[in-house]
């Protein structure tokens, strides 16, 4: 049965006075799957065309549009029988969920078509919002305040949120709203229309996936297969290679925790990989090393977090990583008394390209001594931005005193300390630890030699230090546009 088969028959069920009718929906392109999240992927550049409202009022479909308009219009009646006021909750629920059976059969445009539909036409009442707003502009300053004020929040909130509250009623609900949001995503810059219902899943999802609601919970190799294989699948920066790198980080002398959702509880939200070491780790090598020995984690001192990897692209948005990274020293600090260091060995992935950009500006920075040695040790002096680029090429081959590692320890410790977008690092990973309230700690020369590590970062990695007792002050000073910072970054800076 097609899409528009099965739409034009389950409409019977909420009008049925009305008979099916045949089908008159366009076929579409299938959705394509992507190989890390298993969500559709884009397919082809599809355009923004008329409106929901036009397309309602029309009696013939445009070349580019799936849903024939009669069928759209039966399709809006589908949904608008899910919020029902008539109906309880739980038929809201069944009906929500005939819904979604037909989405996950959909080709990717008309799942378009249902997004627009949700986004246009589930809005608030323009003419009941403007009269509770007049109604709480004359209660000002009056004891009628506080409920006119109610009354105006409640006449603002559009059908939309009731109707994301019915999808989400029955049991694999809140599932498919984050794989449909996932869907949805990659098409909300080229069609603005698609923009409310972004916002409205992001505030519901904020509320359902709030930190209170989620369980804390270490993964093991004794954890069910099904769950470790994904691990596998979304780990998204160290990539697993086999079972045994698998095996290697969930050994004893490591630690693998994840928040999980009470309606997700097969799958984690997030979750952060540790390895507990009797220092800072400099390199990621020895990390992922499967022949490496376990260390005895009774003399462990330090918690070392090299990996955290966000796995459900449908909650961008919805933040929970320093929540996750408070829980899981928390966890360690009471399995491990003698822990007294927590810090990260993380990547730099925005850096190699701010570089490439900004080259030029930080030659300018040097004094005459420094750019003459510089211009020594690639060849040419002044040396131009291009030259310095070129030297960085073969990093790793560049010995302790050379002028030109230097130099990119200096452009590094600048880019992490200093360069801030609004306020904020530029660097993600930065933006995440340091608002977190991590600091910049150390950097470290190759750190990641591999080939993602040297396109990023020149091979660099950072380690970003949790200092239990300054995350607060460190917070504070980020609010003041100032990036926390150890002593030998700022040495580095030019």
């Amino acid at each position: 049965m097609t899409a528009s088969e099965w739409l034009s028959r389950s409409v019977a069920r909420f009008a049925p006075d009305k008979k099916p009718q045949a089908n008159t929906a366009a076929v579409g392109d299938t959705a394509a799957v992507s190989r890390k999240t298993g969500h559709a992927a884009p397919s082809a550049p599809l355009s923004a065309g008329r409106s929901t409202r036009e397309r309602l009022q029309a009696t013939l479909r445009k070349k580019e549009e799936a849903l024939s308009p009669r069928v759209l219009r039966r399709t809006l009646e589908e949904l608008k029988a899910i919020v029902d006021p008539q109906v309880s909750e739980v038929e809201g629920g069944r009906r929500a969920k005939g819904v979604a059976g037909w989405y996950a059969k959909a080709p990717l445009n008309e799942r378009r078509d249902m997004w627009l539909l949700m986004s246009e036409q589930f809005v608030a009442d323009a003419q009941k919002a403007k009269l509770a707003q007049a109604q709480l502009a004359a209660a000002l300053g009056t004891p009628d305040e506080a409920v006119a004020e109610v009354r105006y929040r409640r006449a603002t909130v559009s059908p939309r949120r009731r109707l994301l509250q019915r999808f989400s009623a029955f049991p694999e609900g809140i599932r498919f709203l984050v794989d449909m949001r996932a869907d949805m995503l990659p098409y909300l810059k080229a069609d603005k229309r698609l923009q409310a219902l972004d916002v409205e899943m992001e505030y519901m999802f904020s509320t359902w996936f709030d930190v209170g609601f989620l369980d804390l919970r270490r993964i093991s190799w004794d954890s069910p297969a099904s769950l470790v294989e994904k691990l596998i699948k979304y780990e998204a920066v160290h990539d697993i290679k086999s079972w045994a790198d698998m095996k290697n980080r969930l050994d004893s002398d490591r630690r693998c925790y994840g928040f999980f959702h009470p309606r997700m509880p097969d799958e984690p939200l997030i979750f952060v990989e540790v390895a507990l070491m009797d220092d800072i780790a400099a390199s990621i090598t020895p990390l992922l090393d499967e022949s490496a020995e376990p260390i005895d984690i009774a003399r462990s001192t330090t918690a070392i977090f090299y990996s955290i990897s966000n796995t459900q692209a449908g909650l961008r948005g919805v933040s929970f990583g320093d929540s996750l990274i408070k829980r899981v020293v928390e966890t360690l600090h009471a399995e491990f008394p003698r822990l007294k260091t927590f810090a990260t060995l993380s990547p730099i992935p925005g850096f190699r390209q701010w570089l490439g950009k900004n080259a030029a500006t930080m030659l300018e920075k040097l004094d005459d001594k420094d750019l003459s040695m510089l211009g020594r040790a690639v060849g040419f002096e002044p040396p131009t931005a291009q030259h310095f680029l070129s030297a960085i090429e073969h990093a790793g081959a560049l010995n302790d005193k050379s002028p030109v590692r230097l130099m990119l320890l200096r452009c590094a410790a600048h880019y992490l300390g200093r360069v801030l977008d609004d306020g904020q690092p530029q660097d993600p990973v930065a933006r995440f630890h340091l608002g977190n309230g991590a600091r910049v700690e150390r950097l470290n020369w190759a750190g990641d030699p591999s080939p993602k590590g040297m396109k990023q970062s020149c091979g660099l990695m950072v380690n970003y230090l949790y200092d239990l007792k300054r995350l607060d002050k460190h917070r504070a000073m980020l609010v003041q546009g100032k990036v926390p910072v150890s002593g030998d970054i700022e040495d580095l800076y030019i």
